[in-house]
């Protein structure tokens, strides 16, 4: 008999037939009882039956955050969560802490976020960002007169807040280039960072030293607002901030006041929308880029998660959700 398991969701809206393509459901399918249907949190007393029963459950982006009552209400036999995307924060500690072991594919959503940051910084580095709009508005020989003033990236400080799984991919990354790295991490051991030929650094030492910062921080409820205008006003001329993150941590208006106020000519790539004031000047407004920093419709396949104990392989516990940087 095949061990009954379920899909989840919150919304019907969902991509847990992108993340779980029909091959990676037809391996689950040799031992586990899957059914095409993706159960919504809205649904559980609907599927009770079936829930009491469901020992596996398998989602992606919009895993319900059910609470512990919840839990132990309606998946009594529940053993494994099987997330098909990164951070497990915001829904894995009521399942941990009922007993249920949860597993992400937070490894592999990691892989295209790192190479995506890797490539900015580099550019940045260049002057790219800041260099194209400078030629836009004042041709190429505003664009050669802000390339003399730029240390391109020869020896250059970059900063790496958090050095969790993507921030430690990025360090690795970045050795093949002539950076020196600088990571603010309060949970990073020493040897940790050592062994990613990285310097422990405070925040106020990043943002006064570094002429590229890079933030990987958890979207956490403790870390929300952290960096304000104390930090993007010892920014360097011309420096650099890269957010691939959710966003969270970012008082934005201090991002751009801070800029204003020292009349920076800094760079700002974003992946969140910003309201900025009308009189922001051309040289410090944001790059709203569209957020692709992460794993496209193909690479969501890749999420499909390696099940232990269901013949795909070995998973990745999400502990994870212990520390405050993913």
């Amino acid at each position: 008999m095949k061990t009954p398991a379920a899909f989840i969701n919150r919304s019907p809206d969902n991509r847990i037939f992108t993340a779980f393509d029909p091959q990676t459901i037809t391996r689950l399918r040799e031992t586990l009882d899957l059914p095409d249907q993706v159960i919504l949190s809205s649904e559980l007393e609907q599927y009770r039956e079936r829930l009491a029963k469901t020992e596996y459950l398998f989602s992606t982006w919009g895993m319900p955050a059910l609470d512990e009552a919840t839990i132990r209400e309606y998946l009594p036999a529940l053993k494994a969560v099987f997330y098909a995307a990164g951070s497990v924060q915001e829904f894995a500690r009521p399942y941990l802490n009922c007993g249920v072991k949860v597993f992400s594919a937070w490894a592999a959503n990691a892989v295209p976020v790192a190479e995506f940051t890797v490539a900015e910084i580099v550019l940045s580095g260049k002057g790219y960002f800041l260099g194209m709009r400078r030629q836009q508005t004042g041709g190429r020989e505003a664009f050669l007169r802000l390339s003399e003033s730029l240390p391109c990236n020869y020896q250059v400080k970059v900063g790496l807040l958090g050095a969790g799984m993507i921030g430690s991919m990025v360090a690795e990354r970045l050795r093949q280039y002539d950076f020196e790295v600088l990571i603010y991490d309060p949970f990073a051991s020493d040897e940790k960072l050592e062994k990613l030929g990285a310097k422990r650094a405070g925040l106020d030492e990043i943002f006064s030293e570094c002429q590229i910062i890079s933030n990987h921080i958890a979207n956490l409820p403790a870390t929300q607002g952290m960096l304000s205008y104390r930090q993007f006003s010892r920014m360097k001329p011309n420096g650099v901030f890269i957010n691939t993150g959710r966003g969270a941590q970012v008082v934005e208006e201090d991002l751009v006041h801070a800029h204003l106020a020292a009349g920076k000519g800094g760079e700002v790539v974003l992946h969140k929308p910003v309201i900025l004031e009308p009189q922001v000047a051309v040289d410090v407004l944001p790059v709203v880029e569209p957020g692709e920093a992460g794993v496209g419709a193909g690479g969501v396949v890749a999420l499909g998660l390696e099940v232990p104990g269901v013949g795909v392989g070995e998973g990745a516990e999400g502990t994870q959700v212990r520390q405050p940087c993913e």
